[in-house]
Protein backbone atom coordinates (compact mmCIF):
# COMPACT_ATOMS: atom_id res chain seq x y z
CA UNK A 1 0.00 0.00 0.00
CA UNK A 2 1.15 3.38 -1.12
CA UNK A 3 1.90 5.71 2.26
CA UNK A 4 0.62 8.84 2.79
CA UNK A 5 2.76 12.46 2.12
CA UNK A 6 2.31 12.14 6.49
CA UNK A 7 3.28 8.89 7.20
CA UNK A 8 6.01 9.14 4.92
CA UNK A 9 7.93 11.18 7.88
CA UNK A 10 6.37 9.14 10.53
CA UNK A 11 6.65 5.18 11.61
CA UNK A 12 5.20 5.32 14.72
CA UNK A 13 4.09 2.50 16.88
CA UNK A 14 2.25 3.56 20.14
CA UNK A 15 0.95 1.90 23.21
CA UNK A 16 -0.59 3.49 26.06
CA UNK A 17 0.27 3.23 29.95
CA UNK A 18 -2.61 2.95 32.51
CA UNK A 19 -3.10 6.01 34.50
CA UNK A 20 -5.82 7.68 36.07
CA UNK A 21 -9.92 8.33 34.87
CA UNK A 22 -9.50 12.25 35.67
CA UNK A 23 -6.89 14.26 36.35
CA UNK A 24 -6.72 16.12 40.08
CA UNK A 25 -4.87 19.25 38.18
CA UNK A 26 -7.13 20.93 35.11
CA UNK A 27 -6.63 24.60 33.61
CA UNK A 28 -9.63 26.28 32.52
CA UNK A 29 -8.74 27.69 28.63
CA UNK A 30 -11.86 29.55 28.32
CA UNK A 31 -10.71 32.37 30.63
CA UNK A 32 -7.71 34.58 30.69
CA UNK A 33 -4.95 32.96 32.48
CA UNK A 34 -2.49 35.27 34.09
CA UNK A 35 -1.47 32.41 36.08
CA UNK A 36 -0.07 29.73 34.41
CA UNK A 37 0.50 26.06 35.60
CA UNK A 38 4.20 25.42 36.60
CA UNK A 39 4.89 22.35 35.47
CA UNK A 40 8.33 20.10 35.92
CA UNK A 41 10.09 18.98 32.04
CA UNK A 42 13.38 17.22 33.12
CA UNK A 43 15.24 15.48 29.99
CA UNK A 44 14.14 12.15 29.00
CA UNK A 45 16.87 9.92 30.60
CA UNK A 46 18.82 7.79 28.13
CA UNK A 47 20.33 4.00 28.07
CA UNK A 48 23.75 5.65 26.71
CA UNK A 49 25.65 9.23 26.09
CA UNK A 50 23.58 9.46 22.27
CA UNK A 51 20.00 8.70 23.57
CA UNK A 52 20.12 10.91 26.73
CA UNK A 53 21.09 14.05 24.45
CA UNK A 54 18.29 13.46 21.94
CA UNK A 55 15.79 12.50 25.28
CA UNK A 56 17.35 16.86 25.99
CA UNK A 57 16.33 17.79 22.98
CA UNK A 58 13.23 16.24 22.82
CA UNK A 59 11.84 17.70 26.10
CA UNK A 60 12.94 21.55 24.97
CA UNK A 61 10.03 20.77 22.20
CA UNK A 62 7.85 19.86 24.70
CA UNK A 63 8.97 23.15 27.04
CA UNK A 64 8.77 25.46 24.12
CA UNK A 65 5.34 24.15 22.83
CA UNK A 66 3.71 24.14 26.25
CA UNK A 67 5.13 27.73 27.60
CA UNK A 68 3.92 29.15 23.64
CA UNK A 69 0.45 28.31 24.57
CA UNK A 70 0.39 30.70 27.47
CA UNK A 71 -0.96 27.88 30.05
CA UNK A 72 1.97 26.32 31.32
CA UNK A 73 5.42 28.08 33.09
CA UNK A 74 8.25 25.33 32.78
CA UNK A 75 10.31 25.27 36.21
CA UNK A 76 13.90 25.94 35.36
CA UNK A 77 15.36 23.01 35.37
CA UNK A 78 18.39 24.06 37.53
CA UNK A 79 15.83 24.33 40.68
CA UNK A 80 15.49 20.64 40.33
CA UNK A 81 15.96 18.91 43.25
CA UNK A 82 15.66 14.96 42.60
CA UNK A 83 17.82 13.61 39.59
CA UNK A 84 16.04 10.71 38.17
CA UNK A 85 17.57 7.90 36.45
CA UNK A 86 17.19 6.00 33.55
CA UNK A 87 14.46 3.06 34.74
CA UNK A 88 13.18 4.77 37.02
CA UNK A 89 9.56 4.87 37.27
CA UNK A 90 8.02 7.00 40.30
CA UNK A 91 9.58 9.97 41.26
CA UNK A 92 9.48 11.56 44.93
CA UNK A 93 6.58 13.51 44.98
CA UNK A 94 7.84 16.31 47.60
CA UNK A 95 11.23 16.96 46.02
CA UNK A 96 8.97 18.78 43.11
CA UNK A 97 6.58 20.57 45.05
CA UNK A 98 9.35 22.05 46.72
CA UNK A 99 10.19 23.67 43.53
CA UNK A 100 6.09 24.49 43.07
CA UNK A 101 6.00 21.64 40.52
CA UNK A 102 2.34 20.98 40.43
CA UNK A 103 2.55 18.48 37.32
CA UNK A 104 5.40 16.82 35.94
CA UNK A 105 7.03 14.64 33.30
CA UNK A 106 8.87 11.96 33.46
CA UNK A 107 10.81 9.42 30.56
CA UNK A 108 13.10 7.31 29.30
CA UNK A 109 14.33 6.99 25.12
CA UNK A 110 15.95 3.66 24.62
CA UNK A 111 17.74 2.77 21.26
CA UNK A 112 16.60 0.08 19.65
CA UNK A 113 18.78 0.00 16.73
CA UNK A 114 21.17 2.85 14.92
CA UNK A 115 17.75 4.33 13.33
CA UNK A 116 15.15 3.61 15.86
CA UNK A 117 14.21 4.79 19.40
CA UNK A 118 11.40 4.33 21.85
CA UNK A 119 10.35 6.79 23.92
CA UNK A 120 8.44 6.67 27.15
CA UNK A 121 7.03 9.12 29.20
CA UNK A 122 4.57 9.50 32.22
CA UNK A 123 2.70 12.47 33.11
CA UNK A 124 2.46 13.00 37.28
CA UNK A 125 -0.11 15.02 39.15
CA UNK A 126 2.50 16.05 41.76
CA UNK A 127 -0.04 17.59 44.34
CA UNK A 128 -2.11 14.55 44.39
CA UNK A 129 0.95 11.98 43.94
CA UNK A 130 -0.71 10.22 41.06
CA UNK A 131 0.06 9.57 37.60
CA UNK A 132 -2.58 10.72 35.27
CA UNK A 133 -1.29 9.81 31.73
CA UNK A 134 1.35 7.93 29.90
CA UNK A 135 2.62 6.46 26.52
CA UNK A 136 5.35 5.32 24.51
CA UNK A 137 6.73 5.82 20.92
CA UNK A 138 8.85 3.70 19.22
CA UNK A 139 9.39 5.23 15.66
CA UNK A 140 12.67 6.74 14.02
CA UNK A 141 15.05 9.55 15.70
CA UNK A 142 14.97 11.71 12.66
CA UNK A 143 11.36 12.03 14.05
CA UNK A 144 12.37 13.56 17.27
CA UNK A 145 10.82 16.77 16.63
CA UNK A 146 7.08 14.85 15.72
CA UNK A 147 7.53 12.79 19.36
CA UNK A 148 7.81 16.30 21.12
CA UNK A 149 4.96 17.50 19.91
CA UNK A 150 3.11 14.71 20.60
CA UNK A 151 4.04 14.55 24.26
CA UNK A 152 3.37 18.24 24.56
CA UNK A 153 0.30 17.74 23.20
CA UNK A 154 -1.14 14.55 25.22
CA UNK A 155 0.54 17.12 28.47
CA UNK A 156 -1.98 19.85 27.17
CA UNK A 157 -4.92 17.48 26.79
CA UNK A 158 -4.66 15.62 30.22
CA UNK A 159 -4.75 18.82 31.59
CA UNK A 160 -7.13 21.28 29.72
CA UNK A 161 -9.78 18.68 29.16
CA UNK A 162 -9.20 19.95 25.25
CA UNK A 163 -7.19 18.45 22.00
CA UNK A 164 -3.62 19.72 21.64
CA UNK A 165 -2.29 21.93 18.75
CA UNK A 166 1.19 21.07 18.33
CA UNK A 167 1.58 18.15 16.35
CA UNK A 168 0.22 20.62 13.15
CA UNK A 169 1.87 22.27 10.32
CA UNK A 170 1.19 25.72 8.50
CA UNK A 171 0.91 26.50 4.58
CA UNK A 172 1.49 30.22 4.33
CA UNK A 173 3.14 32.72 1.84
CA UNK A 174 6.67 33.86 1.55
CA UNK A 175 7.06 37.31 0.82
CA UNK A 176 10.72 39.12 -0.57
CA UNK A 177 11.81 41.55 -2.57
CA UNK A 178 10.88 45.63 -3.16
CA UNK A 179 7.27 46.38 -2.76
CA UNK A 180 6.95 47.17 -6.55
CA UNK A 181 7.90 43.36 -7.41
CA UNK A 182 7.55 41.28 -4.51
CA UNK A 183 8.30 37.67 -4.69
CA UNK A 184 4.83 36.04 -3.35
CA UNK A 185 6.04 31.63 -2.85
CA UNK A 186 3.97 28.82 -1.20
CA UNK A 187 6.02 27.54 1.97
CA UNK A 188 5.02 25.03 4.71
CA UNK A 189 6.51 24.82 8.27
CA UNK A 190 5.69 22.72 11.31
CA UNK A 191 3.42 25.02 13.85
CA UNK A 192 6.48 26.17 15.71
CA UNK A 193 8.00 27.58 12.61
CA UNK A 194 10.66 24.25 12.27
CA UNK A 195 11.46 22.12 9.26
CA UNK A 196 10.57 24.92 7.00
CA UNK A 197 9.82 24.10 3.00
CA UNK A 198 9.32 26.13 -0.15
CA UNK A 199 6.84 24.81 -2.30
CA UNK A 200 6.86 27.02 -5.31
CA UNK A 201 9.82 28.82 -6.69
CA UNK A 202 8.46 32.09 -7.10
CA UNK A 203 8.58 31.90 -11.01
CA UNK A 204 4.91 33.41 -10.17
CA UNK A 205 2.47 35.22 -7.21
CA UNK A 206 0.60 32.28 -4.98
CA UNK A 207 -2.10 33.73 -2.57
CA UNK A 208 -4.10 32.07 0.17
CA UNK A 209 -3.17 28.61 0.54
CA UNK A 210 -5.43 26.39 2.22
CA UNK A 211 -5.15 22.74 3.27
CA UNK A 212 -7.51 20.19 2.75
CA UNK A 213 -9.01 17.78 5.42
CA UNK A 214 -6.38 15.32 4.39
CA UNK A 215 -3.60 17.73 4.56
CA UNK A 216 -2.54 16.14 1.18
CA UNK A 217 -2.80 18.66 -0.26
CA UNK A 218 -2.82 22.48 -0.78
CA UNK A 219 -5.03 24.87 -2.59
CA UNK A 220 -4.29 27.94 -3.85
CA UNK A 221 -4.58 31.26 -5.86
CA UNK A 222 -1.84 31.03 -8.83
CA UNK A 223 -0.84 33.39 -11.18
CA UNK A 224 0.79 30.86 -13.57
CA UNK A 225 1.35 32.21 -16.97
CA UNK A 226 0.05 35.50 -15.39
CA UNK A 227 -3.79 34.07 -15.03
CA UNK A 228 -5.27 33.97 -11.62
CA UNK A 229 -6.64 30.70 -11.74
CA UNK A 230 -7.00 28.02 -8.49
CA UNK A 231 -4.52 25.32 -8.84
CA UNK A 232 -4.49 22.26 -6.40
CA UNK A 233 -0.90 20.95 -5.03
CA UNK A 234 -0.41 17.28 -4.24
CA UNK A 235 2.03 17.74 -1.37
CA UNK A 236 3.73 14.22 -1.95
CA UNK A 237 4.12 14.37 -6.05
CA UNK A 238 4.65 18.09 -6.15
CA UNK A 239 1.60 17.47 -9.04
CA UNK A 240 -0.75 20.75 -9.57
CA UNK A 241 -4.28 21.09 -11.36
CA UNK A 242 -5.74 23.71 -12.21
CA UNK A 243 -9.45 23.77 -10.84
CA UNK A 244 -12.03 23.94 -13.99
CA UNK A 245 -11.12 26.18 -17.00
CA UNK A 246 -12.91 29.73 -16.31
CA UNK A 247 -13.73 32.49 -18.28
CA UNK A 248 -13.49 35.04 -15.53
CA UNK A 249 -10.78 34.80 -12.39
CA UNK A 250 -11.16 32.26 -9.79
CA UNK A 251 -9.79 32.80 -6.61
CA UNK A 252 -10.42 32.48 -2.41
CA UNK A 253 -10.87 29.03 -2.22
CA UNK A 254 -11.81 26.78 0.68
CA UNK A 255 -12.36 23.13 0.85
CA UNK A 256 -15.77 21.76 2.64
CA UNK A 257 -15.33 19.62 5.87
CA UNK A 258 -15.39 16.29 3.82
CA UNK A 259 -13.26 17.54 1.23
CA UNK A 260 -15.00 16.55 -1.69
CA UNK A 261 -16.04 20.26 -2.47
CA UNK A 262 -14.39 24.15 -2.72
CA UNK A 263 -16.13 26.66 -2.57
CA UNK A 264 -14.08 29.76 -4.24
CA UNK A 265 -15.20 33.17 -5.70
CA UNK A 266 -15.58 33.60 -9.35
CA UNK A 267 -15.30 37.08 -11.05
CA UNK A 268 -16.75 37.54 -14.19
CA UNK A 269 -17.99 40.63 -16.48
CA UNK A 270 -17.46 42.95 -13.48
CA UNK A 271 -19.45 40.36 -11.22
CA UNK A 272 -17.96 38.39 -8.45
CA UNK A 273 -20.01 35.72 -6.59
CA UNK A 274 -19.31 32.24 -4.60
CA UNK A 275 -19.53 29.60 -6.32
CA UNK A 276 -19.21 25.90 -5.44
CA UNK A 277 -17.63 22.96 -7.66
CA UNK A 278 -18.08 19.04 -6.88
CA UNK A 279 -14.08 17.78 -6.92
CA UNK A 280 -16.11 14.21 -8.37
CA UNK A 281 -17.29 15.44 -11.11
CA UNK A 282 -15.86 19.22 -11.65
CA UNK A 283 -19.19 20.50 -11.85
CA UNK A 284 -20.08 23.70 -10.85
CA UNK A 285 -22.69 25.79 -9.42
CA UNK A 286 -23.28 29.23 -8.57
CA UNK A 287 -24.62 29.66 -4.65
CA UNK A 288 -24.69 33.22 -5.02
CA UNK A 289 -26.28 35.52 -7.62
CA UNK A 290 -26.24 39.34 -7.30
CA UNK A 291 -24.51 42.42 -8.49
CA UNK A 292 -22.90 42.83 -5.52
CA UNK A 293 -19.38 41.51 -4.70
CA UNK A 294 -19.40 38.45 -2.75
CA UNK A 295 -16.17 36.70 -1.81
CA UNK A 296 -13.83 34.86 1.01
CA UNK A 297 -16.61 31.86 1.83
CA UNK A 298 -16.20 29.28 4.48
CA UNK A 299 -18.16 25.93 5.17
CA UNK A 300 -18.76 25.03 8.40
CA UNK A 301 -17.65 21.94 9.87
CA UNK A 302 -20.83 19.73 9.28
CA UNK A 303 -20.75 21.39 5.60
CA UNK A 304 -24.62 22.42 6.17
CA UNK A 305 -23.65 26.48 5.86
CA UNK A 306 -21.54 28.81 4.37
CA UNK A 307 -20.63 32.07 5.58
CA UNK A 308 -19.00 34.92 3.29
CA UNK A 309 -18.31 38.53 2.71
CA UNK A 310 -20.54 40.61 0.85
CA UNK A 311 -21.69 44.56 0.44
CA UNK A 312 -25.11 43.71 -1.24
CA UNK A 313 -26.56 45.89 1.93
CA UNK A 314 -24.20 48.67 1.07
CA UNK A 315 -21.25 48.21 2.71
CA UNK A 316 -18.78 45.27 3.34
CA UNK A 317 -20.47 42.85 5.93
CA UNK A 318 -20.74 39.23 6.56
CA UNK A 319 -23.44 36.57 5.79
CA UNK A 320 -23.88 33.01 6.60
CA UNK A 321 -26.23 30.65 4.16
CA UNK A 322 -26.76 27.53 3.31
CA UNK A 323 -24.69 25.17 2.05
CA UNK A 324 -26.89 25.51 -1.66
CA UNK A 325 -27.08 29.03 -1.24
CA UNK A 326 -30.66 29.72 0.29
CA UNK A 327 -31.59 31.62 3.33
CA UNK A 328 -28.74 33.96 3.22
CA UNK A 329 -28.46 36.40 7.01
CA UNK A 330 -26.44 38.94 7.64
CA UNK A 331 -24.85 38.19 11.16
CA UNK A 332 -22.23 41.59 11.07
CA UNK A 333 -23.36 44.76 12.65
CA UNK A 334 -20.83 46.16 14.59
CA UNK A 335 -19.33 49.96 13.52
CA UNK A 336 -17.04 49.70 10.01
CA UNK A 337 -16.42 46.57 7.45
CA UNK A 338 -15.90 42.94 7.85
CA UNK A 339 -14.14 40.21 6.05
CA UNK A 340 -12.32 37.40 5.38
CA UNK A 341 -14.75 34.95 7.73
CA UNK A 342 -13.31 31.67 8.66
CA UNK A 343 -15.84 29.37 10.45
CA UNK A 344 -13.89 27.26 13.90
CA UNK A 345 -13.09 23.78 13.29
CA UNK A 346 -15.27 23.44 16.91
CA UNK A 347 -18.19 25.12 14.96
CA UNK A 348 -19.05 27.25 17.59
CA UNK A 349 -17.64 30.61 16.72
CA UNK A 350 -16.21 32.75 13.27
CA UNK A 351 -13.20 34.46 12.81
CA UNK A 352 -13.12 37.26 10.99
CA UNK A 353 -11.23 40.59 9.98
CA UNK A 354 -12.90 44.02 10.71
CA UNK A 355 -11.69 47.51 9.33
CA UNK A 356 -12.74 50.76 11.30
CA UNK A 357 -11.34 53.91 11.13
CA UNK A 358 -8.01 53.24 9.86
CA UNK A 359 -7.46 49.91 11.77
CA UNK A 360 -7.79 46.48 11.19
CA UNK A 361 -8.61 43.81 13.82
CA UNK A 362 -9.29 40.55 14.12
CA UNK A 363 -12.29 39.17 16.08
CA UNK A 364 -14.42 36.53 16.69
CA UNK A 365 -17.79 36.64 16.49
CA UNK A 366 -21.05 33.30 16.85
CA UNK A 367 -22.70 32.46 13.97
CA UNK A 368 -25.72 34.33 14.52
CA UNK A 369 -23.81 37.70 15.22
CA UNK A 370 -23.47 37.43 18.83
CA UNK A 371 -20.61 38.15 21.25
CA UNK A 372 -18.37 39.78 18.71
CA UNK A 373 -15.31 40.03 20.43
CA UNK A 374 -11.91 41.98 18.97
CA UNK A 375 -8.75 40.30 20.14
CA UNK A 376 -5.70 42.09 18.16
CA UNK A 377 -5.56 45.13 15.87
CA UNK A 378 -3.13 46.84 14.01
CA UNK A 379 -2.36 49.14 11.05
CA UNK A 380 -3.18 45.67 8.62
CA UNK A 381 -3.89 42.38 10.38
CA UNK A 382 -5.65 39.96 8.23
CA UNK A 383 -6.29 36.36 7.09
CA UNK A 384 -6.72 34.70 10.55
CA UNK A 385 -6.29 30.41 10.80
CA UNK A 386 -7.49 28.32 13.22
CA UNK A 387 -5.62 25.79 14.96
CA UNK A 388 -7.30 22.20 15.07
CA UNK A 389 -8.53 22.57 18.56
CA UNK A 390 -10.53 26.07 17.75
CA UNK A 391 -8.55 27.88 20.08
CA UNK A 392 -5.85 29.40 18.96
CA UNK A 393 -5.55 31.57 15.43
CA UNK A 394 -2.85 32.40 13.62
CA UNK A 395 -2.68 35.72 11.84
CA UNK A 396 -0.88 38.12 9.39
CA UNK A 397 0.55 41.19 10.93
CA UNK A 398 2.01 43.74 7.97
CA UNK A 399 3.69 47.17 8.25
CA UNK A 400 3.09 50.31 6.20
CA UNK A 401 5.25 50.39 2.59
CA UNK A 402 7.64 53.30 2.17
CA UNK A 403 8.26 54.30 -1.40
CA UNK A 404 9.81 51.18 -3.00
CA UNK A 405 10.32 49.50 0.35
CA UNK A 406 7.76 46.69 1.08
CA UNK A 407 6.33 46.86 4.47
CA UNK A 408 7.61 43.66 6.81
CA UNK A 409 4.62 41.14 7.20
CA UNK A 410 4.65 38.62 9.82
CA UNK A 411 3.06 35.79 11.31
CA UNK A 412 1.34 35.82 14.51
CA UNK A 413 -0.53 33.55 16.98
CA UNK A 414 -3.12 34.59 19.27
CA UNK A 415 -5.57 32.69 21.80
CA UNK A 416 -8.97 33.13 22.47
CA UNK A 417 -8.25 35.55 25.33
CA UNK A 418 -6.67 38.19 23.26
CA UNK A 419 -3.65 38.17 25.97
CA UNK A 420 -1.03 35.71 24.39
CA UNK A 421 -0.22 37.02 21.28
CA UNK A 422 3.23 35.48 20.03
CA UNK A 423 5.62 35.84 16.34
CA UNK A 424 5.63 32.99 14.71
CA UNK A 425 9.10 32.87 13.34
CA UNK A 426 9.58 32.62 9.63
CA UNK A 427 13.06 32.92 7.75
CA UNK A 428 11.61 36.41 5.61
CA UNK A 429 8.18 37.72 5.40
CA UNK A 430 5.16 35.91 5.79
CA UNK A 431 1.26 36.41 5.28
CA UNK A 432 -1.97 34.18 4.18
CA UNK A 433 -1.30 31.47 6.92
CA UNK A 434 -3.27 28.07 7.04
CA UNK A 435 -2.83 25.81 9.92
CA UNK A 436 -3.84 21.93 9.45
CA UNK A 437 -5.45 19.76 11.82
CA UNK A 438 -3.70 17.34 13.55
CA UNK A 439 -1.66 14.88 11.50
CA UNK A 440 -2.41 11.39 10.89
CA UNK A 441 0.00 8.81 12.70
Amino acid sequence: MKKTFWMLTLSLVMAAFSHSAMAAITINITKGNSDPMPIALPDLNGSNGSDSSLGKDVMQIVSADLERSGLFKPIPPASFIEKLTYGQVTPRFADWRAVSAQALVTGSITGVDANTVTVAFRLWDVTGDEQIAGKEFTTLRSNWRRIGHLIADEVYKRLTGEEGYFDSRVVYVAESGPAQRRIKRLAIMDQDGANHKFLTDGAYMALTPRFSPTFQEVIYLSYEHDMPRVHIRNLESGREDIVGQFKGMTFAPRYSGKGDKIVMSYARDGNTDVYMMDLRTRQTRALTNSPAIETTPSYSPDDRRIVFESDRGGSQQLYVMNADGGGAQRISFGEGRYGSPVWSPRGDIIAFTKMHQGQFYIGVMRADGSGERLLTNGYLVEGATWSPNGRVLMFARGERSRGNRAGSSRIYSIDLTGKNEREVMTPMDASDPSWSGLLPL
